[in-house]
C-alpha cells in the first residue's frame, strides 16, 4: 500500500466519506474568477476579493506546498424539521462544521506528521482563501454541478469539504468524468432564479445569501419566495437526482439538539438573545447573528400573511 493510500484509509477511519489527492499548482482559474467578481456574482462579499492570488494558487497560501489532500464529510440528516416549521439548511442542524471538519483534519495532519516528521502544512474548511470545490474536482472527489455545488457520484452533494495542503509529493488522483448531462432541475426549481444559467449563481438572488450573508433587509422581491426557508436553502440540492443516493451521516457532532428540533415560527419570533445563545452556541447559525435570525423569522411571517 502506498503512503497516499494509507492517508486515504486514515481519512476514512476518522469519519470522512471521501478523500482524494492532487498536485498543488496554479489553478488556472484567474480569468473565470475575475469575471465573476467583476459581474458581482459574489454579491459584494468583500472577503472574496481579498488574497485572490493565494486563492488561485495554494503554493502562495502554504509555503512549499506540493500536494492538496481533499476530504468530504457527509451531513445529510437522520431526521428533519417538519415541513410546516421554518427551515434551516441541513448543514446547520448540528455543530459548526468549521470546528468538526478542522478537528478531523488536525488529526489527519498529526497522523501524517508522525510518519513524516519533517512535513509542514496547513488545513482548512471554508476558513481560508481556497478554491475548495475546484481542488475537490482535481482530486477526483466529484464534479461541479449546474447548481455550482460539488456532486460526488453515487453519494450526492450534502457534504462539507476540507483541505490539507502539505509540502510532500504524493500519488495523485484524476478528475472524474461524470456530469449533469441534460438535467436542469436545479435551475427550474430555484424560486428566485439565482442559478441564472448552468454553473452560474447570482449570490444576491440566492435565498442562502439573503438569509445568512445579507446584513440589511431581505429584498422585498425575495420575501414572497422564501418558501419557509429561515436560514439557508437546500432546494437546488433536494431536487438533484444525484441526491437520491444521499444517506444519513455518521458524525455524532452533527446531530441536532432537541431544542433545535422543537423550534417553530412562534418560538423563533419570541426568542430572546439568551435563548439564541443557548441553542446556537456551537452552531454555524451564528453567522446570521441574532438580529439576522429574527429578521428572517419576521420576513417568513410576513410572507405567510400575504
Amino acid at each position: 500500500m502506498t503512503f497516499s493510500e494509507e492517508i486515504k484509509q486514515q481519512a476514512h477511519s476518522l469519519g470522512f466519506d471521501a478523500c482524494g489527492i492532487c498536485r498543488a499548482a496554479d489553478s488556472g482559474e484567474e480569468a473565470r474568477y475575475m469575471q465573476w467578481i467583476r459581474e458581482n456574482g459574489h454579491a459584494g462579499m468583500d472577503y472574496m476579493e481579498r488574497n485572490i492570488d493565494k486563492r488561485l494558487d495554494p503554493r502562495l497560501l502554504v509555503e512549499g506546498a506540493r500536494s492538496v489532500v481533499s476530504v468530504a464529510l457527509n451531513y445529510y440528516p437522520h431526521r428533519k424539521l417538519p415541513d410546516e416549521v421554518p427551515q434551516f439548511a441541513y448543514y446547520a442542524y448540528g455543530r459548526d462544521y468549521h470546528e468538526v471538519v478542522r478537528g478531523k483534519l488536525r488529526q489527519l495532519y498529526d497522523w501524517i506528521k508522525e510518519r513524516v516528521p519533517a512535513v509542514t502544512g496547513r488545513y482548512f474548511s471554508d476558513s481560508a482563501p481556497v478554491l475548495e470545490r475546484f481542488w475537490a474536482t482535481q482530486a477526483g472527489l466529484g464534479f461541479i454541478g449546474k447548481n455550482t455545488l460539488l456532486i460526488i457520484p453515487g453519494k450526492g452533494s450534502f457534504f462539507f469539504l476540507g483541505e490539507l495542503i502539505i509540502d510532500i509529493e504524493l500519488d495523485y488522483d484524476s478528475p472524474v468524468t461524470q456530469n449533469c448531462g441534460k438535467c436542469r432541475r436545479c435551475l427550474d426549481a430555484c424560486p428566485t432564479g439565482a442559478i441564472e444559467q448552468p454553473y452560474r449563481l447570482n449570490a444576491r438572488k440566492c435565498i442562502s445569501w439573503q438569509t445568512i450573508e445579507n446584513r440589511g433587509e431581505i429584498s422585498p422581491d425575495i420575501v414572497p419566495l422564501l418558501h419557509n426557508n429561515l436560514y439557508g436553502c437546500d432546494i437546488c440540492q433536494k431536487v438533484c437526482p444525484w441526491n437520491h443516493y444521499s444517506r444519513p451521516h455518521s458524525t455524532p457532532e452533527l446531530m441536532p439538539s432537541e431544542a433545535f428540533m422543537a423550534l417553530d415560527l412562534q418560538k423563533l419570533r419570541s426568542m430572546d438573545e439568551e435563548d439564541y445563545r443557548a441553542i446556537f452556541r456551537h452552531s454555524a447559525v451564528k453567522r446570521a447573528k441574532f438580529s439576522g435570525l429574527k429578521r428572517n423569522a419576521e420576513a417568513i411571517s410576513k410572507s405567510q400573511n400575504n
